[in-house]
Protein backbone atom coordinates (compact mmCIF):
# COMPACT_ATOMS: atom_id res chain seq x y z
CA UNK A 1 0.00 0.00 0.00
CA UNK A 2 1.24 3.50 -0.84
CA UNK A 3 1.00 6.31 1.70
CA UNK A 4 -1.56 8.81 0.43
CA UNK A 5 -0.42 12.42 0.34
CA UNK A 6 -2.67 15.46 0.60
CA UNK A 7 -1.92 18.23 -1.88
CA UNK A 8 -1.70 21.48 0.08
CA UNK A 9 -0.36 23.93 -2.49
CA UNK A 10 0.94 24.52 -5.98
CA UNK A 11 3.96 26.78 -6.57
CA UNK A 12 4.37 28.62 -9.86
CA UNK A 13 7.78 29.92 -10.93
CA UNK A 14 7.51 33.46 -12.28
CA UNK A 15 9.25 36.79 -12.75
CA UNK A 16 7.00 38.95 -10.54
CA UNK A 17 5.38 37.01 -7.68
CA UNK A 18 3.39 39.92 -6.22
CA UNK A 19 1.95 40.88 -9.61
CA UNK A 20 0.97 37.32 -10.48
CA UNK A 21 -0.51 36.76 -7.00
CA UNK A 22 -2.71 39.82 -7.48
CA UNK A 23 -3.86 38.59 -10.90
CA UNK A 24 -4.83 35.13 -9.65
CA UNK A 25 -6.39 36.55 -6.47
CA UNK A 26 -8.69 38.63 -8.66
CA UNK A 27 -9.80 35.73 -10.85
CA UNK A 28 -10.20 33.22 -7.99
CA UNK A 29 -11.45 35.47 -5.20
CA UNK A 30 -8.64 34.10 -2.99
CA UNK A 31 -6.95 36.32 -0.41
CA UNK A 32 -3.38 37.47 -0.90
CA UNK A 33 -1.88 35.89 2.21
CA UNK A 34 1.75 36.83 1.59
CA UNK A 35 3.39 39.14 -0.95
CA UNK A 36 7.09 39.90 -1.22
CA UNK A 37 9.35 40.49 -4.21
CA UNK A 38 10.69 36.91 -4.10
CA UNK A 39 7.61 34.97 -2.99
CA UNK A 40 3.85 35.46 -2.74
CA UNK A 41 0.87 33.31 -1.88
CA UNK A 42 -2.90 33.33 -2.22
CA UNK A 43 -5.49 31.03 -0.74
CA UNK A 44 -8.99 30.40 0.51
CA UNK A 45 -8.18 28.36 3.61
CA UNK A 46 -8.21 25.07 1.69
CA UNK A 47 -6.29 25.70 -1.51
CA UNK A 48 -3.06 27.69 -1.80
CA UNK A 49 -1.14 28.90 -4.83
CA UNK A 50 2.38 30.20 -4.25
CA UNK A 51 4.42 32.27 -6.70
CA UNK A 52 8.21 32.04 -6.56
CA UNK A 53 10.57 34.43 -8.33
CA UNK A 54 12.87 32.82 -10.88
CA UNK A 55 14.86 35.53 -12.62
CA UNK A 56 15.39 33.74 -15.94
CA UNK A 57 11.89 32.23 -16.19
CA UNK A 58 10.52 32.16 -19.73
CA UNK A 59 6.92 31.56 -20.67
CA UNK A 60 6.19 28.39 -22.65
CA UNK A 61 5.47 28.60 -26.34
CA UNK A 62 1.91 27.68 -27.27
CA UNK A 63 1.16 25.41 -28.85
CA UNK A 64 4.37 23.64 -28.06
CA UNK A 65 6.02 20.90 -26.05
CA UNK A 66 7.56 23.13 -23.36
CA UNK A 67 4.26 23.70 -21.49
CA UNK A 68 4.80 21.96 -18.15
CA UNK A 69 1.46 22.58 -16.45
CA UNK A 70 -1.73 24.55 -16.64
CA UNK A 71 -4.51 25.37 -14.19
CA UNK A 72 -8.22 24.82 -14.88
CA UNK A 73 -10.87 27.18 -13.53
CA UNK A 74 -14.63 26.58 -13.76
CA UNK A 75 -16.79 29.71 -14.04
CA UNK A 76 -20.51 30.50 -14.13
CA UNK A 77 -20.37 32.49 -17.39
CA UNK A 78 -17.54 31.60 -19.78
CA UNK A 79 -17.79 34.63 -22.11
CA UNK A 80 -17.98 37.13 -19.24
CA UNK A 81 -15.05 35.51 -17.43
CA UNK A 82 -12.88 35.58 -20.56
CA UNK A 83 -13.64 39.28 -21.09
CA UNK A 84 -12.87 40.09 -17.44
CA UNK A 85 -9.59 38.14 -17.46
CA UNK A 86 -8.51 39.88 -20.66
CA UNK A 87 -9.17 43.23 -18.93
CA UNK A 88 -6.96 42.09 -16.03
CA UNK A 89 -4.02 41.43 -18.36
CA UNK A 90 -4.53 37.86 -19.57
CA UNK A 91 -4.29 37.01 -23.25
CA UNK A 92 -6.18 34.55 -25.41
CA UNK A 93 -3.90 32.57 -27.74
CA UNK A 94 -5.07 31.94 -31.30
CA UNK A 95 -4.72 28.16 -30.83
CA UNK A 96 -7.78 26.98 -28.92
CA UNK A 97 -7.85 23.17 -28.58
CA UNK A 98 -11.06 23.12 -26.53
CA UNK A 99 -13.46 24.28 -29.20
CA UNK A 100 -16.63 25.37 -27.38
CA UNK A 101 -15.75 23.23 -24.33
CA UNK A 102 -13.21 25.62 -22.75
CA UNK A 103 -11.01 28.63 -23.46
CA UNK A 104 -7.24 28.49 -23.11
CA UNK A 105 -5.74 31.74 -21.81
CA UNK A 106 -2.34 32.97 -20.68
CA UNK A 107 -1.73 34.97 -17.51
CA UNK A 108 0.29 38.22 -17.65
CA UNK A 109 3.55 36.21 -17.66
CA UNK A 110 2.40 33.73 -20.31
CA UNK A 111 1.52 30.77 -18.06
CA UNK A 112 -1.43 28.92 -19.55
CA UNK A 113 -4.73 28.27 -17.85
CA UNK A 114 -8.09 27.00 -19.05
CA UNK A 115 -11.46 28.54 -18.29
CA UNK A 116 -14.31 26.05 -18.25
CA UNK A 117 -18.06 26.65 -18.30
CA UNK A 118 -20.41 25.29 -15.64
CA UNK A 119 -21.03 21.56 -15.67
CA UNK A 120 -24.20 20.71 -17.49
Amino acid sequence: MTTNAKLVAVTIDCLEPKKLAEFYAQITGFNVDYAEDEYAGIGDGNTTIFFQRVADRKAPSWPGPDKMFHLDFRVDDLATAVDEYLALGATKPDFQPGGDNWVTMADPEGNLFDVLPPRS
